[in-house]
């Protein structure tokens, strides 16, 4: 034996034999293909500096690009304008009639309205659609060639986007939320900075930013400091008194807190001449929305309370029945702001979703399904920050007082499950309401409280006897007649 020869050396390995019968086997057939949804789909990776577009790879108009390692048909694009009209003209010469391309941040806005106007069909694809794939490397130009792959075998579903006659009332709609929430800070500056001058106004007055509280802190401004002045300048409608006003009024005056005052009222002012603007300018885009009312008749529904500084600077109620087609302030618990969210986010076509339950589901108002070897797990409903979702729920806490069918609707949900999955279901019924009269142009038809309650006794006595019947018992009506006035007990 060598020096450098192991002792279990490859001659004396022992071999393994191959059986006959596996070696005359025929070779295995191939797996069939998937089917091609989309022949010319192209993919686009989205970034804030760049982009990386992939198009089928059978197209000749495709060259090597240089600066990048990929393969033909695959090119790296800049995001300046002059890149996105390369991008538009490279997929136009390739043969590409369908882009898809991931939601990243607010980059994909240019780049998607650019290839809209230039007669491309656009998808845009959540990012979780493309997470889902399994483990694989993860490169830009593989993300572009695995977008493009999906898109050509219909693998993706776009998001939904109305049309881009909505799109204008949804920027300004959602500029002028952002100007209310910048507002909203600057009313804690100041209260901060009038609880700092031990000056008790947020006690006395439900709203400072109402008209006894804006009084005040104008007139504290300009240099009033007699607290009886001050309180004299209360509404008349205000809870307290003008003498319990006055002695919350005595403050310290401190110059510093006095400039943090200054500039959180002037930032509020400012902020507020903002929402002005913007209310300007949806009152001009509801007026260019085409008319689908018809000749529909229209009464406008008295507000149940005064303005409120959030509130429209226009009465809105004719414009959006018009721009509808119906009036959606005529369900219980939705206002002109609701509907005017409802408006700007959907849109007035629905039929991207086939079924109100589809509708309710891309809400997030409705729980989902897990089922598992034939046993249904709770799950909670789909997160997400969908504003028209948001309005609904608020709608939903609004009728959580009121007497009406949709009220009584929510108390009965309340007692079994609580109030958060009651606010959950209400808001479910509301965009189950909201679909029908979008898609139907029905007019809404209000239930009678009698007739609900009444219903819902008549459901009551179903329960109740089929728990007698279950423990041996029989029920028995009572003779007695019952007042059907009387509110329904809730259970608890």
């Amino acid at each position: 034996m060598s020096l450098h020869q192991h002792p279990r050396s490859k001659a004396a390995s022992p071999k393994i034999k191959v059986p006959t019968k596996l070696a005359s086997q025929p070779p295995r057939a191939q797996s069939a293909t998937m089917p091609v949804i989309n022949p010319n789909a192209a993919g686009i990776d989205v970034h804030s500096d760049m982009h990386m577009v992939c198009v089928p790879a059978d197209r000749m108009a495709a060259a090597k690009d240089k600066t990048v390692s990929a393969p033909p048909h695959v090119r790296r694009f800049g995001a300046n304008s002059c890149d996105l009209i390369a991008i538009a003209d490279w997929l136009a010469q390739c043969g590409v009639t369908t882009v898809a391309m991931e939601s990243t941040g607010v980059y994909w806005i240019p780049l998607f309205e650019l290839l809209e106007s230039r007669g491309f069909e656009v998808w845009l694809v959540e990012p979780g659609q493309l997470s889902r794939c399994g483990a694989r490397p993860k490169t830009d130009v593989l993300d572009a060639q695995w977008i493009q792959r999906l898109h050509t075998y219909g693998l993706l579903r776009p998001s939904f986007r109305p049309a881009d006659s909505i799109m204008a009332l949804r920027g300004y709609h959602r500029q002028r939320q952002m100007q209310i929430r910048y507002a909203a800070s600057h009313t804690q500056h100041m209260q901060k900075a009038l609880e700092q001058m031990n000056v008790k106004l947020t006690e006395v007055v439900s709203d400072i930013t109402g008209m006894t509280g804006q009084r005040i802190i104008a007139a504290i401004l300009e240099g009033q400091r007699n607290p009886a002045t001050l309180a004299a300048l209360r509404d008349p409608k205000c809870r307290n008194d003008a003498q319990t006003i006055a002695k919350a009024l005595e403050g310290t005056w401190r110059p510093e807190h006095l400039f943090a005052l200054r500039q959180a009222y002037d930032l509020y002012e400012f902020h507020h001449k903002q929402i002005a603007q913007c209310d300007a300018m949806i009152q001009t885009e509801l007026a260019q929305l085409p008319n689908r009312s018809g000749d529909k008749p229209f009464t406008a529904r008295p507000p149940r309370c005064g303005r409120k500084p959030n509130d429209l600077n226009f009465d809105a109620c004719g414009p959006l029945f018009q721009a509808l087609g119906v009036d959606l302030t005529e369900i219980e618990g939705i206002n002109v702001g609701t509907a005017l969210v409802i408006l700007s986010e959907i849109g007035v076509d629905v039929s991207r979703f086939p079924t109100e339950k589809q509708f309710a589901s891309w809400l997030g108002v409705s729980p989902r399904q897990f089922e598992s070897n034939k046993t249904k797990k709770k799950r909670s409903p789909r997160k997400g920050k969908n504003r028209v979702a948001i309005a609904l729920r608020m709608s939903a806490q609004a009728l959580a007082k009121t007497m009406s069918p949709l009220g009584l609707f929510y108390r009965r949900i309340k007692s079994r499950i609580g109030g958060k999955g009651a606010v959950t279901a209400t808001a479910h019924k509301l965009a189950c309401l909201v679909y029908r009269m979008l898609k139907y142009g029905k007019e809404y038809v209000k239930q009678n409280m009698a007739e609900y309650e009444q219903k819902i006794r008549k459901q009551m006595e179903r329960s109740l006897q089929r728990k007698a019947a279950a423990l041996g018992y029989k029920l028995v009506a009572d003779p007695t007649p019952i007042n059907e006035s009387a509110p329904i007990p809730v259970p608890v």
